[in-house]
């Protein structure tokens, strides 16, 4: 049976899945990238191989999405190397192809898609405050001494979410000292976070969008049932969550790799190989491009950050000294 590997490379955690011609999930692991994407898609590979074997599955296409795309997509020789609105539309698509408008909230990051009769229309992504991401929610759980698996149940527990100003981190982070020095009950301050992060979302990733139903709520966060309950309150809309949506970029990838075509084999086993990476700063002119190269088993594999052709040689010169 043919399979299909998808990788979705994150800043916190590193997806993949293999999908069959079914388009179901036959292989899945889902781990902490630790800053060491290279380490991470090795003990990937390592989880999903005997999975693969009991399922019959051979791959025949990689495709690899996320924020370390290009180093992955170089390393394991990948037939589709693409952003990660494109792979979020392709998997949720094949999941909710009525879906209208995609929220997706990861450790660092998060991200609308809005969708037009089966079209990713527009998008907007939100890389720069961290008050709306899983890594924020990460921190407050460790300040409230309550494990962020349990957040969820103690915001469904409140009745009078307390108002927590989630315009920012450090914002929402000495409001919430306060509130809770005034004696505001956990479970408010934990329904009260929930919503800011639901506000601080709509009011900058989703400013100016138009939100229809069905929408599709993914990534890390969505595994919170509070913000789930605080994004169907504040919408007023049902908020659909996928058992897979942590998935759901690692299996757009393998879908995209499935259809464009490109067939080669691939081997589990390439997880042994060595994987160095090495900087350069090429400084040939002006640009002063910072090039980064890839080395496998000690030969150059690949390169990017170049803005010319020239940027690569110089790179692959000075390994050579």
């Amino acid at each position: 049976m043919n399979g299909y590997l998808g990788v979705d490379v994150g800043s916190i955690s590193t997806k993949a899945v293999v999908l069959d011609e079914g388009e179901q999930v036959v292989a899945q692991s889902y781990l902490w990238t630790e800053g060491d994407p290279l380490g991470a898609i090795k003990r990937v590979l390592a989880e999903m191989e005997p999975q693969s074997v009991a399922a019959g599955a051979e791959v025949v296409a990689v495709g690899v999405t996320g924020s370390a795309r290009e180093l992955l997509g170089a390393a394991l020789d990948a037939q589709i190397v693409k952003n990660e609105i494109t792979a979020h539309a392709m998997g949720t698509l094949s999941r909710h192809p009525d879906v209208s408008t995609i929220f997706e909230i990861g450790g660092q990051d998060s991200k609308i898609i809005i969708v037009r009769d089966g079209v990713p229309v527009d998008y907007a992504m939100n890389t720069l405050c961290a008050a709306g991401t899983g890594s924020f929610l990460s921190s407050q759980a460790r300040r409230l001494n309550v494990p962020v698996e349990d957040f969820g149940s103690y915001a469904l527990r409140s009745t009078k979410p307390t108002k927590i100003a989630g315009r920012c981190t450090v914002f929402a982070e000495s409001d919430l000292v306060h509130k809770a020095q005034m004696g505001h009950p956990r479970e408010d301050l934990i329904a009260g976070l929930c919503h800011a992060i639901v506000m601080n979302y709509l009011n900058n990733v989703g400013k100016g969008k138009e939100v229809r139903a069905p929408i599709v709520f993914q990534g890390g966060v969505s595994k919170n049932v509070g913000v789930v309950q605080a994004f169907a309150d504040i919408t007023s809309e049902e908020i659909v969550v996928d058992e897979e949506g942590h998935l759901m970029g690692a299996i757009g990838a393998a879908l995209l790799a499935r259809d464009s075509g490109l067939r080669a084999p691939f081997e589990f086993s390439m997880r042994e190989l060595e994987f160095v990476t090495r900087g350069f700063e090429c400084q040939g002119c002006a640009n002063d491009c910072e090039v980064v190269t890839l080395l496998r088993a000690g030969e150059f594999l690949d390169g990017w950050g170049n803005r010319c052709d020239r940027g690569i040689e110089r790179a692959k010169e000075s390994l050579a000294t």
